[in-house]
């Protein structure tokens, strides 16, 4: 008997590279893991995989296994620190509007069956505001953006919100400022990408938190180590342990299903494949 708990599917995006936002997306799934949840990480950063580097891992199987029937979707999760699964970027997916019926229905399938295993799904999308960024974060129940203090950074920022707002009728979006120097500075880059968005969008920006400049995160992307299992007690660890209690107390989404094939039909639907 599947069980009816809705799962927390949350995109981490950015708009542009350099931000952090896969250091963001590993570290917050490991925080929700330590807050008891299950934790599947999805890496949809097609063309160039961060996940696996980050944490030094060299996967068999990817996504595009699961699609031509190499493999189960089971085969494919790779366990990561805390316990959180990780799937691995496949740069088959990257043709998901030209997935035939039998693939499509294969995917759901595939996902389906994980659903009684998970909470919270993270998905790291790729930079940029290419298709395959915008269908997974239309997929999801929630939007991360990750800004830093470069100005391309906040431009590039409202670039994605304006698009999934324009386009697809995304109307609310968390903040996170990574890498601050004072909790002033990530308070005040909010307020610039609020700003621009009150004046031209219809949307509603929640500023969620700030992970302040810490140099044991370039240490322990050297090591290939979680931050959070490498330096558990630095700074920029306990900004995300605070945020990922911000995420653990978020809304639930109520869906058809409430499962995670919902997450997949409604992934279909944005890059246009269909039955």
């Amino acid at each position: 008997m599947s069980q009816n708990r809705p799962v927390q599917v949350i995109a981490v995006s950015g708009g542009k590279g350099g931000v952090g936002k896969s250091n963001i997306s590993v570290n917050l799934s490991v925080a929700l893991a330590q807050l008891r949840r299950r934790v599947v990480l999805l890496d949809a950063d097609l063309g160039l995989a961060n996940v696996d580097v980050l944490l030094g891992i060299s996967p068999k199987f990817t996504l595009a296994d699961v699609l031509s029937g190499t493999c189960d979707l089971e085969d494919v999760l790779v366990t990561g620190p805390a316990g959180i699964k990780i799937v691995p970027a496949a740069s088959g997916v990257q043709k998901m509007a030209e997935l035939s019926p039998q693939e499509h229905a294969g995917l759901i399938s595939a996902f389906s069956d994980l659903s009684d295993q998970v909470d919270v799904l993270v998905i790291d999308t790729a930079a940029g505001i290419s298709d395959t960024v915008v269908s997974f974060t239309r997929a999801a129940n929630e939007v991360i953006v990750v800004v830093c203090d470069e100005p391309s950074s906040i431009t590039d920022a409202y670039a994605l919100i304006k698009l999934l707002n324009k386009e697809h009728g995304v109307q609310r979006f968390r903040v996170v400022a990574n890498m601050t120097r004072s909790a002033t500075e990530g308070q005040m880059m909010y307020a610039k990408l609020n700003a621009v968005c009150e004046r031209f969008l219809d949307v509603t920006l929640q500023y969620v938190g700030q992970v302040p400049f810490d140099e044991t995160v370039r240490k322990a992307v050297q090591k290939q180590k979680a931050l959070l299992e490498f330096a558990p007690n630095c700074k920029a660890a306990q900004a995300v342990r605070q945020l990922a209690n911000s995420v653990d107390n978020w809304p639930l989404p109520s869906a058809p299903t409430g499962k995670l094939e919902f997450f997949v039909e409604r992934l279909l639907q944005a890059s246009g494949s269909g039955y």
